[in-house]
C-alpha cells in the first residue's frame, strides 16, 4: 500500500499520555517547560514569522501582566528529550494592535515552513484550543465544565460528568478515469480558476467507503469503484480529520456538477493539467492540503516544478 506522507500528519512528539493523571508532575514539567502561545486562532511566531515561538512560565506571566490577554487554557502536548512541552490559549482583546508588537500567524500561513516537532504541537494545540473554546458548558445538564488532565476532557462543575474531544471525520476522493485522468472541481467560495478533489463529512452509521460513493456521487455524478486508501491527516479547522482516497470511474461521460457545492468540474490529463497551471486558468490547492498532496502524487515526477504556486486559501 502506497501511503502518501501528508503535512499535517507529522509529529515529533511523545503525547505521554499517562502524566495526565499527574498534576503534580505536569506542575513541574510546567516550571521549566516549553510553551507555544495560541491567540485568537493564531499562534505566537518567531522573529522569522515562519516558525513558532517557544515561551517559558516567566514569559507567561509578563504577557497575563501586560493586560493585553484574558485568562486562557494550559494544554499539555507532551514530551521530547525530556522536556515537557505545552501551549497556552488565551486569546487577544485586540490582536492587530498589540503594544507588545508580537507577531501572530494562522497555521495555513505558517504550516509549510514548520518542523515536525512543531507540526505535532501545532495541530495538537489547534485542535484542543478550538474544542475548549466551544464546549464551555455541560452537554448534559448546560452547567459549566472546567478543564482537567491537562487539557485533555472538560470535567463538568454540577454533575461531574466527564467530556472528550470530538473529531469529525471527511473523506477526500482523487478521481479518475481508464485513460488516468483526474476529475477535479471547483466551489464558488473558492480564489478564481481554483479546483480540487471531491470530499465531505462521513454521515453517522456510514463506512469511509460508502461515503466515498456518495459524495462522489452527490458532487460529480459519477458511480465510483476500486476505492483504494491513501493516507490521512488531521485537519482542526475546525475539528476534522481528512481520510483520503482514490477512485475509477468507469464512465466519465456522465460526470456533472451538483451546481449546489461543486458550480464546475473538469477531466485533465498530465499534460493539460502542467498547461492549464502554466497559464493561469487552473489553480491547484495550498500546499498543506490534503488535495494538493493527492494530486502531486498522481502527476508524478516533476509535480514540484510543473504544478507550483496556489497558496491562496480564499478570495
Amino acid at each position: 500500500m502506497n501511503i502518501l506522507e501528508l503535512p499535517l500528519a507529522r509529529a515529533a512528539i511523545d503525547r505521554a499520555g499517562e502524566l495526565r493523571l499527574a498534576p503534580e508532575k505536569l506542575s513541574e514539567l510546567w516550571e521549566t517547560g516549553r510553551i507555544i502561545h495560541l491567540a485568537s486562532g493564531k499562534f505566537l511566531t518567531a522573529a522569522d514569522a515562519n516558525s513558532l515561538k517557544f515561551l517559558t512560565k516567566g514569559d507567561i506571566v509578563k504577557l497575563q501582566g501586560a493586560g493585553e490577554f484574558a485568562s486562557g487554557e494550559k494544554l499539555f502536548l507532551g514530551i521530547s528529550e525530556g522536556v515537557g512541552y505545552f501551549a497556552w490559549c488565551a486569546d487577544a482583546m485586540d490582536l492587530e494592535s498589540l503594544a507588545l508588537k508580537l507577531e501572530y500567524k494562522t497555521l495555513r500561513e505558517i504550516g509549510d515552513g514548520l518542523t515536525d516537532l512543531e507540526m505535532g504541537l501545532a495541530i495538537h494545540a489547534q485542535a484542543l484550543s478550538n474544542w475548549h473554546h466551544t464546549h464551555p458548558h455541560c452537554a448534559r445538564c448546560g452547567d459549566t465544565t472546567t478543564s482537567a488532565q491537562g487539557g485533555s476532557l472538560r470535567v463538568c462543575d454540577k454533575d461531574g460528568s466527564e467530556h472528550y474531544p470530538r473529531t469529525d471525520p471527511a473523506i477526500i476522493v482523487l478521481v479518475k478515469d481508464k485513460d488516468d485522468r483526474v476529475l477535479l472541481g471547483r466551489q464558488s467560495v473558492w480564489p478564481e480558476h481554483r479546483f480540487s478533489c471531491f470530499a465531505g463529512f462521513v454521515e453517522p452509521g456510514e463506512s469511509f467507503e460508502q461515503c466515498v460513493i456518495r459524495e462522489v456521487g452527490e458532487e460529480a455524478g459519477v458511480v465510483v469503484s476500486e476505492i483504494s486508501y491513501l493516507g490521512s491527516q488531521p485537519w482542526p479547522f475546525p475539528a476534522s480529520i481528512m481520510i483520503a482516497f482514490q477512485a475509477t470511474t468507469l464512465q466519465p461521460e456522465l460526470a456533472r456538477p451538483d451546481a449546489t457545492e461543486i458550480e464546475e468540474i473538469r477531466w485533465l490529463s498530465r499534460e493539460q493539467m502542467r498547461a492549464a497551471v502554466a497559464d493561469g486558468s487552473l489553480l491547484l490547492p495550498p500546499g498543506m492540503s490534503v488535495a494538493r498532496k493527492m494530486i502531486e502524487s498522481w502527476y508524478g515526477k516533476n509535480a514540484a516544478q510543473d504544478l507550483s504556486g496556489g497558496e491562496r486559501w480564499r478570495s
